[in-house]
């Protein structure tokens, strides 16, 4: 091995080590009782080693509850998502309309805005915009899921429109051609032709779609008034005392809310890598 390999190796050891500390720390301080951590400090020996906090979060803040209102918004935004943004893509990558570079510039530069942004709009514009009661109670789009999986479709949609239109590019023109002389439709040439083969793509895009909504913590927080219909990561704010905060506690919790997302990442972490450089890779 060569010195300027072997120099690389030893600086990606290094960031992996410092991306993992923390996740490390965190798990270290879940397993202790505060009252030993905060006398002998966060890097000392521990006395005794437990599970307690786990359970007492998984009790205390609610988490099963919580799980599924994060199920109910990230599971329909994803599909949704998906399916408009597969659907814009076709039209562009492969009907070939007018000014489909516009379109796609229109469609990507929603996600050069930051949400930070976009907060204090979105909040005066739901308090006005009426629905009804059985979506919520408020009778406005604020306060229901509904709100909040219409602001992470929009945000999202882009980003997939930019990667599903460059994937479909790569595509052998010749199917689509055929499937027209067959007699296919529109319809058709989206739905039974060019959809399953962008099953990569999709599987790519749905973790990492699944992964961003679950971890959403700004919409939920601005958009969602009634405790009960947060998401679970809105949900740890219930483990912060008014003058105290166990922040062991908080580690057991935090740990909990992002497995999940861990287990998915390891789950599919080809389709996590293909969808980080699905772009690039097919543009």
């Amino acid at each position: 091995m060569r010195p300027a390999r072997l120099a690389l190796n030893a600086f990606l050891v290094l960031v992996s080590l410092g991306w993992l500390a923390p996740l490390a720390l965190a798990v270290y301080a879940s397993l202790r009782p505060y009252a030993e951590t905060s006398r002998k400090g966060y890097f000392s020996w521990p006395d005794r080693l437990t599970l307690h906090y786990y359970a007492q979060v998984w009790d205390s803040a609610e988490l099963p509850k919580y799980f599924t209102n994060s199920l109910i918004v990230a599971v329909p935004a994803v599909l949704l998502t998906l399916f408009l943004a597969s659907f814009v893509a076709f039209c562009i990558a492969r009907l070939r309309i007018r000014w489909s570079l516009g379109l796609l510039v229109v469609f990507t530069a929603g996600n050069l805005l930051p949400p930070q942004v976009l907060v204090t709009p979105l909040y005066e514009m739901y308090k006005k915009i009426p629905v009804p009661q059985f979506v919520s109670e408020s009778g406005t789009l604020y306060d229901s899921y509904l709100g909040l999986i219409a602001i992470h479709v929009a945000f999202q949609v882009g980003f997939c429109v930019f990667v599903l239109s460059n994937f479909m590019r790569t595509l052998p023109t010749e199917i689509t051609e055929a499937a027209v002389v067959d007699g296919a439709g529109v319809w058709l040439q989206y739905w039974k032709v060019t959809l399953p083969l962008c099953r990569p793509a999709l599987a790519a895009l749905a973790t990492l779609l699944f992964t961003w909504i679950y971890n959403d913590f700004l919409y939920a927080l601005v958009l969602i008034s009634t405790g009960d219909k947060l998401p679970v990561t809105s949900a740890l704010n219930n483990l912060r005392g008014q003058f105290f905060t166990d922040y062991n506690l908080l580690a057991a919790g935090s740990l909990l809310v992002a497995l999940p997302t861990l287990i998915v990442f390891f789950a599919l972490q080809r389709q996590f890598v293909a969808g980080l450089t699905l772009g690039a890779a097919k543009g």
